[in-house]
């Protein structure tokens, strides 16, 4: 028994590493995510304007939420599957990952050609150019690559995600965008050239480390029925990630149809600095889902939601201060687009406390599509129909009242920020009945942490706005930091930045 509870627990800290390891390379992805979004925006912005970049991004929803559907929810639904279905046989693993690849083919190229023929939900405004409709080619590559991305995740290979969607996506839009807009031939067309190019230069960087470890299929013979059992079992997981993210592009969606493209611009300007802390999060659940679903298979709930407690503070603490740092200078920060995108800064601040409140939810939901999909489906269903409403009625209300194009965007961001919270509080009261332990992420600290940095913010806005930035940024992330790291980080989430965590079995049994 004793021997057993060692055991236990130096699997448990051993996960913890795990997970430790991976909330450092993602952090640090984070900041390169960060620093590559820069080049892009100034690029969109500057260079082709609002309303192009609102006709862009209207389309641009439409494939990623397509693709998403394509991918058949492998992006947690693999690492169950490889768990289940392969054990220690790589042979097994690397057929099993090439099923989801062959199949995601299949939807991909169906649902690209019926938006070939269909196109008018992907340009409520208008296109750009004659290139737009080419974005439809990004749907099969878009989704092959969110499986590649996730078998890698499974032997907890995160640096590979970094790398394509923090280096080699960002960078190579960035890159593409300037290219095209100075060719006449290509100039209206550049943002969709340019995002196409990305997600094939994507797909390369994770097909490349994906065919070292994993390899060319052996005795690889798909069947036909296996690979409609599969398409069945995929749609709840399919229903929640759709739905996911869907609910961080609805608001596009909803305003490209119901305002006109210069207010889209402006709010995707605004939730492209906003939406960093929601690939943070979102880039936690790879890493989590082989940790969980091993953990369920020997029943051990109480490390789960230990497991969901501590990566839910760890996200939560760095989703607040990164709002912080980019919501208190917030004028400032869209201002760097052009005067314009100032109209977009109340957008800004109701996105980036969506992605605070919506936290708990992403966490809950790593675990819930696992023990209750269906429920999960159910209750994410309620949020996206309640978002839908929401945003219908906060725009029209705008514009009744004639406020601008400004509390246009922002009421899209503030029917997000409310569905998200309601999201979060449901997912986690269902988890905690279910796992019959504390699930929240929820600390005192936090608050302690916030307050005061909101107090050095709040002076600095006094300031020219150069000086906002340059001297306001690092001293409210530092006032934050330093409380935070005192006041709210115990032991056990300090592992988050050692290099190294070495199970102590002899401390862990006493």
């Amino acid at each position: 028994m004793g021997s057993r509870c060692v055991t236990t627990a130096a699997d448990d800290q051993d996960d913890l590493a795990k997970l430790a390891k991976g909330g450092r390379t993602n952090t640090l992805g984070f900041a390169i995510r960060l620093i590559a979004r820069i080049p892009f925006l100034v690029i969109a912005t500057r260079l082709y304007g609002a309303e192009s970049l609102g006709r862009f991004a209207s389309a641009m929803v439409v494939i990623e939420i397509v693709a998403l559907i394509c991918s058949l929810g492998e992006k947690r639904g693999l690492a169950q599957r490889l768990s289940e279905g392969a054990g220690e046989n790589r042979g097994a693993e690397s057929n099993l990952v090439y099923d989801g690849i062959l199949l995601s083919l299949a939807f991909s190229c169906v649902a690209a050609l019926l938006l070939v023929a269909f196109p008018e939900p992907m340009f409520p405004n208008g296109t750009n150019s004659r290139w737009d409709i080419w974005l439809v080619a990004a749907i099969p590559a878009f989704a092959v690559t969110e499986i590649l991305l996730a078998a890698q995740a499974y032997r907890f290979d995160i640096a590979t995600m970094v790398r394509t969607r923090a280096i080699v996506e960002p960078w190579t839009i960035s890159i593409g965008a300037g290219v095209f807009f100075f060719i006449p031939a290509t100039r209206d067309g550049g943002l969709a050239l340019a995002y196409i190019t990305s997600i094939y230069c994507g797909l390369l960087s994770a097909l490349w480390p994906f065919l070292r470890g994993y390899g060319l299929p052996k005795g690889w013979r798909p069947e036909a029925r296996a690979l409609l059992a599969m398409s069945s079992r995929a749609f709840p997981l399919v229903g929640a990630d759709a739905i996911e993210r869907g609910t961080r592009l609805l608001d596009i969606f909803m305003l490209g149809f119901f305002a006109p493209p210069q207010a889209v611009g402006i709010y995707y300007a605004a939730q492209q600095i906003a939406s960093l802390p929601q690939k943070l999060k979102t880039s936690f659940e790879p890493i989590l889902s082989p940790v969980i679903t091993k953990n369920l298979r020997i029943g051990n709930m109480g490390a789960i939601a230990a497991q969901v407690r501590q990566v839910g503070f760890w996200i939560i603490a760095i989703q607040l201060g990164i709002a912080l740092v980019l919501g208190m200078p917030g004028e400032a920060v869209m201002g760097l687009w052009g005067p314009d995108y100032v109209a977009g800064t109340a957008a800004l601040a109701f996105l980036l406390a969506a992605e605070v409140a919506a936290s708990m939810a992403v966490v809950s939901e790593s675990v819930l599509v696992y023990i209750a999909r269906k429920r999960n489906l159910a209750i994410s269903v309620g949020v996206i129909a309640l978002q839908a409403a929401l945003t219908i009625a906060l725009i029209e209300g705008a514009e009744v009242y004639g406020l601008g194009k400004g509390y246009e965007a922002a009421s899209a961001a503030a029917a997000l920020m409310i569905a998200l919270a309601v999201s979060s509080l449901v997912k986690a009261l269902l988890l905690k009945h279910l796992l019959k332990a504390p699930v929240t992420n929820w600390r005192w600290a936090l608050v302690y942490a916030a307050a005061p940095a909101v107090v050095v913010g709040y002076v600095f806005t006094w300031l020219p706005e150069w000086m906002e930035l340059v001297f306001g940024v690092p001293a409210i992330l530092g006032t934050y930091a330093l409380v935070i790291w005192r006041r709210g980080f115990d032991d056990g989430d300090k592992v988050l930045f050692r290099k190294q965590v070495v199970p102590n079995p002899e401390t862990d049994l006493a």
